[in-house]
């Protein structure tokens, strides 16, 4: 696996804007919208993201909702199929989902049941990696329906965060740690 550009990472950290306190106190929430409102680092953002995994994958999942924008630019970079993974209830077909530990509470998300063969080689893309829930949660569903996570591939890493201790054995990729 191709390790991260220095200077896609540079680009991505000038295009952040820093939200503090939203959604809650506390809380400094890293705004992407610069990014993909930037049609050409947008485009070096997927390049960046497809680049390993060319000939590797047969579908992306997108985690909702910005993960969507990224799995499925992906997808089409890779030439494979998107899998939208949504929050419960959302999918109208018959689904299938796995529960995750939020820090007060759970939280459910869900694939359609034939969202891929058995099989078939999946990585998840998100926008960020911040304590890994929602990541982890997701290639437990993907094996559920017996398919091959092969990697989980984000634009941003909150590494103070230790999303990747949930993910141990994976390969895991951000394009940008902070």
């Amino acid at each position: 696996m191709s390790e991260p550009d220095e200077e896609l990472a540079a680009r991505i950290t000038a295009s952040l804007r820093d939200i503090p306190d939203f959604p809650e106190p506390g809380v400094l929430f890293k705004d992407i919208t610069p990014l993909i409102g930037d049609g050409a680092l947008l485009t070096q953002t997927v390049t960046g993201l497809a680049r390993p995994w060319h000939g590797r994958v047969d579908a992306v999942a997108g985690l909702e909702a910005r993960g969507f924008v990224f799995g499925a630019a992906v997808a089409v970079a890779l030439g494979v199929g998107f899998v939208p993974v949504r929050k419960a209830g959302k999918l109208p077909a018959d689904a299938v989902g796995v529960d995750y530990a939020l820090e007060y509470g759970t939280a459910r998300i869900e694939a359609h049941a034939d969202a891929v063969p058995a099989g078939a080689r999946v990585l998840v893309v998100d926008d960020v990696l911040a304590t890994g829930g929602t990541a982890a949660a997701a290639c437990r569903l993907f094996e559920q329906l017996q398919a091959e996570v092969v990697g989980v591939d984000v634009v941003i890493e909150l590494a103070a965060l230790g999303g990747r201790e949930r993910l141990p054995e994976r390969a895991v990729r951000a394009l940008l740690t902070v």
